[in-house]
């Protein structure tokens, strides 16, 4: 079995967030740049499942630019067999990178597509289910654990209201969660063999997508200040405060 995991490139998670100046965006220059948290953990579940002897072979996939195969190497480095990059300098947005998705599982046909549930960067949380809908696979989406049975394979889902187990067949769309598993840390000899591990590079036109963003940004700020808190005297007062100043009763 094959297995595809999509892996993006974002702001490290321990980066502050500053928006730019022109509020077009936040700033990402001389800013660390790392794996996205939830892909991260798809890595390491198609990992363990090529580990398991289900799977034969792990790709992983990035879309972006070319700086993107930094977090290919990281991927490889964890243990991922191949990388592939879809370069472009455009704007992406979660139906784009669904449509190059799936025009690469047309090309090298998996029984499975891995990927975080969303990226922290966007949070769309939209990607595995476009990709789901365009190729008419089952998905199992928010998976908590992952479980091969009977042919198919059983995903324990995180909901609202606790959790929630689907059967797939294969092929299928996976979407991770946080408690799936912790991702392994990558050591130096598979970080040195990473850089010798190959990365095959398509541009979208190659795969016939246009990705041309249908969406416009048209100011990105950062979040009002608090007020600082009062103290009140008495339960009158405060009763006061809530009705003629903060008007919530």
């Amino acid at each position: 079995m094959k297995i595809l995991v999509a892996v993006k490139r974002v702001v490290d998670y321990n980066v502050k967030i500053r928006v730019k100046a022109e509020q077009t965006g936040v700033e990402t220059a001389n800013v660390k740049m790392s794996m996205n948290p939830f892909d991260e953990i798809a890595v390491e579940e198609a990992l363990r499942i090529r580990e398991a002897g289900t799977a034969s072979e792990v790709i992983a996939v990035s879309i972006g630019a070319a700086k993107c195969q930094e977090t290919l190497r990281t991927a490889l480095a964890m243990g991922a067999d191949r990388g592939i990059l879809v370069e472009t300098e455009s704007e992406l947005q979660p139906l784009a990178v669904s449509k190059i998705l799936a025009a690469l599982v047309e090309r090298e046909q998996p029984e499975m597509v891995l990927l975080g549930k969303q990226a922290i960067d966007d949070d769309s949380n939209q990607t595995g289910q476009m990709l789901a809908a365009l190729l008419a696979w089952p998905q199992g989406t928010f998976a908590s654990k992952v479980a091969f049975k009977d042919g198919g394979v059983e995903v324990t889902r995180e909901i609202d209201g606790g959790l929630e187990t689907v059967a797939l067949s294969l092929p299928c769309v996976i979407t991770t969660d946080l408690r799936l598993n912790e991702p392994r840390y990558a050591t130096l000899p598979n970080i040195m063999k990473a850089k010798k591990k190959p990365i095959d590079t398509y541009q979208p036109d190659a795969l016939g997508v246009e990705v041309e963003p249908r969406l416009a940004v048209l100011r990105v700020t950062e979040p009002a200040s608090r007020q600082a808190g009062i103290k009140v005297s008495s339960v009158a007062e405060l009763v006061d405060k809530l009705r003629n100043e903060a008007k919530v009763i």
